[in-house]
């Protein structure tokens, strides 16, 4: 695993009145790694991702970005810095009024100036070629399925060519053979576009497949980082507690 570091957090806090989501989080994510973000529902991971991409705002602590800190940019230097950060949202953020191609095209117009009509369909079927679904291209997305659907929207996010991806829940409501294509689409996506990734899941399965590192939230903070192996290797009842309940519900539901 390559040392630079790419997104580097520390002291993290907010809180939505009296109750405290985030307390004190620093994490590291290193260049060309897929680091898994894993706690139950509420424990403030996609809060996390949401601060990173400045959707909400912390009350305090530092983020500090491709060598910036992200509270000192200036909205235009803001805007640049979201340019190099995908994030993938957990039920697809599609248009529905649009064709795939619509959605596809419609950041590129947005945000990549002066393209040529020849460049971004060259854009957008690339894009829709690497995610394996190059006959969407016409359809709109109420014809998709989930994992269709899922796959459009990190498509989109691709087509930028950000060098971070942000993941929120990626196979939140897939059934199980689907969870496994998205799982492998993640890798793939490392692979091929040479990305760092944060993947926020409950999903053990994903975080054992996808995940470099994983660190694991509770109570505000980052309780256990290392590889899947070695957060689970564990007396913590909590760490224990999570795991059996994942494994044993996915058993139930299968």
């Amino acid at each position: 695993m390559n040392n630079e570091v790419v997104i580097s957090i520390r002291d993290l806090r907010i809180a939505f009145g009296d109750y405290k989501v985030l307390q004190g989080v620093d994490l590291d994510l290193y260049k060309g790694e897929n680091l898994v973000v894993l706690g139950r529902s509420g424990t403030g991971k996609s809060v996390l991702i949401k601060i990173l991409v400045g959707l909400l705002k912390a009350d305090s602590g530092t983020i500090t970005a491709f060598g910036q800190q992200v509270e000192e940019l200036s909205r235009k230097e803001l805007d640049a810095l979201r340019l190099k950060i995908g994030f993938s949202f957990q039920n697809s953020a599609l248009y529905d009024s649009m064709t795939v191609r619509e959605n596809l095209e419609f950041p590129l117009v947005r945000n990549a100036r002066n393209l040529s009509r020849k460049e971004i369909d060259q854009a957008v079927e690339e894009a829709l070629d690497n995610v394996g679904l190059s006959q969407t291209i016409n359809q709109m997305p109420s014809e998709l399925s989930g994992g269709q659907r899922k796959r459009i929207g990190i498509a989109r996010t691709l087509i930028l060519k950000p060098e971070v991806m942000l993941y929120d829940e990626p196979t939140a409501g897939l059934d199980p053979i689907t969870c496994i294509d998205i799982n492998n689409l993640i890798n793939e996506v490392k692979e091929r576009y040479k990305t760092s990734s944060i993947v926020i899941t409950h999903d053990l399965t994903c975080a054992k497949a996808v995940g470099d590192r994983v660190a694991m939230l509770f109570d505000g903070q980052f309780q256990r980082v290392g590889t899947f192996e070695e957060v689970f290797d564990t007396d913590d009842e909590r760490v224990q507690q999570f795991y059996n309940y994942n494994f044993v519900e996915e058993r139930r539901m299968s």
